[in-house]
């Protein structure tokens, strides 16, 4: 089979390392891919947004499959135009991409399944989001409806906070259109959980759960990124939590798009809040999450491209994932300034040595080759160290061993990463 992955950053460096050991695999392609993912793809310079340009390579290259890894290409109908040329695609259509196109979409969506969530309003304009704001009081959460990188959020912990979200989102458009339209939405108080399912339109597969560190700095402060990484398997998620989000977030939000005629395709990444009062939906993604995916795929023990392509042929049924019991944590490494302004076209060196280390593998994200083949920081989020072990702490021990090892001064990472399943593993 010949795939291609559509994508650059470690979340689809992972998904080629593990399509790259299929032995279904005859050619795999990444559009654009980076320096890592080099090792394990070709990568042809078609940019993620470049749909006529990504359709016609697969038309071109009589691809197999195509996975995609990023939402925004989902969100502006590449699926479509691929299922139109007769080319299986490993992700959903223009109209199911709106689950993560637009919060108000998705917010109205899980409402009319019944699926527990919190409560909200969508807004567009300022004053209006302003007097639901004073209505309910702080904390409080402030949504741009569409994409905007993941950033388009503020947890408001006072009323001024959540003011001051609105004027910038709304007022001054710091995200752009994406803040056209807000959903402002109830604080849950909890543990948060990714939960990720595969889905071919009318059946879902368990596909893996992981816990996201999204502040910059150790000890959850400081501004929220893209995530700066991640575990898993996520200890909050008992089986039976895990069959609960199955039954009462996924199978039902599965059931409305497809009664709504945008049948699921591909995973669905589901955000959870574990609160007092059982798990509650936070948002869904209609892709993989970066880093969570970094974990995941050290997990799994069989073949995913036949599963993959499973989903996009409505064959998921016959088709299964085996999990390893090994643990899974990827430690982020990011460019000095991230997830402001930072340093680019720095030098990274020893990274062979760092994947020396047992059960570590590096994965690249923000890097480019350089003219001397040299491996170059290109991007905010560079680089995912992942680690698998016995134990969470373990894969941590391996995880910053290998990191201490890696020669690149302009860049940072977190030094607390999986912390929270740390402590339970002490506690026993």
């Amino acid at each position: 089979m010949k795939v291609l992955v559509v994508g650059s950053g470690g979340r689809e460096h992972a998904l080629c390392r593990k399509l790259a050991r299929s032995p279904q695999l005859t050619e795999l392609f990444a559009a654009p891919g980076n320096a890592g993912i080099a090792q394990d793809a070709t990568c042809v310079a078609i940019k993620p947004e470049d749909v006529d340009g990504l359709v016609d390579f697969a038309v071109r290259e009589a691809v197999d499959l195509v996975v995609v890894g990023p939402e925004a290409p989902l969100v502006l109908g590449l699926a479509d135009r691929l299922t139109a040329r007769n080319i299986p695609v490993f992700g959903p259509s223009q109209a199911a991409a709106q689950l993560e196109g637009s919060k108000g979409f998705m917010k109205d969506v899980v409402a009319r399944a019944g699926i527990p969530t919190a409560w909200y309003g969508r807004f567009t304009d300022v004053e209006s989001a302003k007097a639901f704001i004073r209505q309910k009081g702080a904390p409080i959460v402030v949504k741009t409806d569409g994409l905007a990188a993941g950033k388009g959020v503020v947890v408001a912990m006072t009323m001024d906070e959540a003011l001051s979200a609105v004027n910038r989102m709304m007022g001054d458009k710091i995200f752009g259109d994406a803040g056209n339209e807000l959903v402002i939405e109830e604080f849950l108080d909890g543990e948060e959980v990714s939960l990720f399912a595969i889905c071919d339109g009318k059946t879902a597969l368990f596909a893996g759960d992981a816990q996201d560190h999204k502040r910059v700095g150790d000890g959850d402060t400081g501004p929220n990124t893209g995530g700066m990484g991640a575990y898993s398997p996520a200890p909050v998620l008992t089986p039976q939590l895990q069959q609960d989000c199955m039954d009462r977030l996924i199978v039902p939000a599965l059931t409305a798009m497809a009664e709504a005629g945008a049948p699921y395709v591909g995973v669905l990444f589901a955000g959870i809040m574990i609160t007092k009062d059982g798990p509650k939906l936070l948002e869904f993604n209609v892709r993989y999450g970066d880093p969570e995916t970094q974990a995941l795929m050290a997990r799994i023990d069989n073949d995913l491209l036949p599963v993959l392509l499973a989903a996009a042929q409505g064959r998921l049924s016959e088709v299964r994932l085996d999990w390893s019991a090994r643990k899974a944590l990827v430690v982020v490494m990011a460019a000095n300034g991230y997830p402001e302004a930072y340093e680019k076209n720095t030098r990274i060196g020893n990274l062979d040595q760092a994947a020396k280390v047992e059960g570590v593998t590096v994965l690249h994200a923000g890097t480019q080759a350089g003219p001397d083949g040299e491996i170059l920081a290109v991007g905010g989020r560079v680089l995912g160290i992942v680690a698998t072990g016995e134990s969470v702490k373990q894969a941590q021990d391996r995880a910053y061993a290998a990191i201490g090892r890696i020669d690149w001064p302009q860049g940072f990472c977190r030094h607390d990463i999986g912390w929270r399943a740390v402590q339970r593993e002490k506690q026993g």
